[in-house]
């Protein structure tokens, strides 16, 4: 470790990012401004903005060592990312979000939903979910990032996690999403550059595309039996080919996996409040090009670098990628690196991930800090103005603690599940109401509210008593009912909650909205103002 070149390294990106930060603190003015950016977001800063939150370092990370375990069946994750992730959500949904959220003057996603259905139990509701459900999202970015630290700088675990935490707590605080906007913009940027040369490096090191995805290919029949037999009992099939429809490694990498980050990612707070800060719909059109090229570099990247190292480490070690890291996901991609790519690399890529942590952690604070102030805070004692700012960065300030102890007590190769349970769960909350929000006049508040909350506790009971990789470990199930989980049979134990939940969430809200009454009609016409009319406003 050469720590003077590390020392430059972090520095140069340190003060960068402050300035950047205090240049939003000096044009962040008032709550508009802390909490949608005045809604004057230029549309290259919007969308790298939206992909650095949308990829974290749980997407490095812990999707690059998802792919080393289960292959390019991954891949399908890009395409969902990009079609669903980046075009229908500013297409089909990030126009009609920011027409009505200006129509509303709504700050929040919470706030949005509230003022649609007009109902302050969905506000407090909602806030109520992503200030209890986001930490455990928010601590597995942590977790990434202090990993990569730890495997490369040797830098102890703990004291990683901390200094982390506390370097985006402050120019959240202080900055508001100004502040994380434009940092993310700079991060995202840095993070791209460093996942072309990693992908370019790994190919020309394993001999070419062609020659290293054949290696990749053939690899199924030259590694030893019980090196895969746990995998290959499972439904693994090679690291190019899908696993064995309706086995057990086929329901995680299809349904929690793709499915639920690939549509998770419409109904998640912190990308939903980035379309309320572009001025109008031809900023967001323009994002569209910038957001999908981002995502699909990084995506793409992630995924083929992680199966790939397979090849690298059965070449150098004879062992699979996992094995090399110890068994534990996380540290796969963070292991290649180090002992792979030359040491001023090595730094380069830490800065990129310290950026993809930075960029998606700050924003998850935010959103955390204005769901306790606006959507808890301010909804419960009814005050407004500088004092629910105040609370939202207490809100912080908690939201940060929370990660940090959940940080500590995460078992291994957490990353991915971590992310893909939030993405699941925002999912069955939100998702059915949301799209009823902006799509559907019919719905009514009683119907909103029944969709979200059973959404929810469906998605909650899943999790605890039947989703085996979260039942066993929380082993409440095993107290209460006297087993790990609920339903033994084949393929429920493995199916996410999102594929049960969500569902019911849709039907709920349609079958209560159509035994309710109706919204007035000039209540509506007030929040769809100009929603169908506005081309390029």
């Amino acid at each position: 470790m050469d720590l003077v070149i590390l020392s430059i390294v972090v520095l140069i990106f340190l003060l960068i990012n402050g300035y950047v930060g205090y240049v939003a603190w000096r044009r962040t003015k008032s709550a508009d401004d802390y909490m949608v950016a005045g809604r004057q977001t230029h549309p290259f800063i919007m969308a790298l903005s939206y992909g650095a939150t949308f990829i974290s370092t749980a997407a490095i990370v812990g999707f690059g060592g998802v792919a080393a375990n289960y292959g390019m069946g991954i891949l399908w994750l890009v395409f969902l990312n990009i079609l669903i992730g980046i075009f229908i959500a500013f297409v089909f949904f990030g126009k009609r979000t920011r027409k009505m959220g200006h129509n509303m003057g709504a700050l929040t996603f919470p706030e949005f939903l509230s003022k649609r259905f007009d109902s302050k139990f969905i506000q407090y509701f909602s806030g109520a979910v992503i200030f209890i459900g986001m930490p455990l999202y928010a601590s597995v970015v942590l977790v990434g990032m202090a990993r990569f630290v730890e495997t490369t700088l040797q830098i102890d675990y703990n004291i990683a996690l901390i200094v982390m935490a506390i370097i985006v707590a402050a120019y959240v605080i202080f900055g508001g999403i100004r502040g994380v906007m434009y940092t993310d913009a700079l991060q995202g940027s840095i993070m791209f550059f460093g996942m072309i040369i990693l992908l370019a490096t790994i190919y020309w090191m394993l001999g070419g595309v062609v020659d290293a995805n054949q290696v990749l290919t053939n690899l199924v029949n030259l590694v030893p039996a019980n090196a895969t037999a746990e995998a290959t009992a499972t439904g693994f099939t090679g690291w190019t080919s899908m696993p064995s429809l309706g086995s057990p490694f086929w329901w995680t990498l299809v349904s929690s996996l793709i499915l639920g980050v690939g549509i998770g990612v419409i109904s998640q707070p912190q990308l939903v409040v980035r379309f309320m800060t572009v001025k109008s719909n031809r900023e967001l059109n323009r994002a569209v090009l910038i957001g999908g090229l981002f995502i699909f570099v990084i995506t793409f990247g992630t995924y083929v670098v992680g199966a790939l190292s397979n090849v690298y480490f059965i070449q150098t070690t004879g062992q699979t990628a996992v094995q090399a890291a110890g068994g534990n996901l996380d540290k796969v991609i963070p292991v290649l690196i180090t002992v792979a790519m030359p040491l001023w690399f090595t730094y380069l890529f830490m800065v990129a991930l310290l950026s993809a942590a930075m960029s998606t952690l700050s924003a998850q604070f935010h959103v955390q800090g204005t769901a306790f102030g606006r959507d808890i805070y301010e909804t419960l004692v009814r005050k407004t103005g500088g004092s629910s700012v105040r609370v939202a960065r207490i809100g912080i300030l908690i939201a940060v603690i929370i990660a940090v102890v959940l940080g500590f007590m995460l078992p291994a190769s957490i990353v991915a599940l971590g992310t893909s349970l939030w993405f699941g769960i925002t999912a069955a909350a939100f998702l059915a109401i949301y799209v009823a929000a902006i799509y559907w006049k019919r719905a009514t508040k009683e119907g909103a509210i029944s969709g979200l909350v059973s959404g929810t506790l469906i998605s909650l009971i899943w999790l605890l008593f039947i989703f085996k990789k979260t039942a066993e470990p929380l082993g409440i199930s095993k107290a209460l009912m006297g087993q790990s989980t609920l339903i033994t049979s084949m393929p429920w134990p493995t199916v996410d909650p999102m594929v049960i939940a969500l569902p019911v969430a849709v039907i709920v809200t349609i079958v209560v909205s159509l035994m309710t009454k109706p919204p007035e009609k000039e209540f509506l016409d007030d929040c769809f103002k100009g929603v169908d009319t506005s081309k390029g406003k």
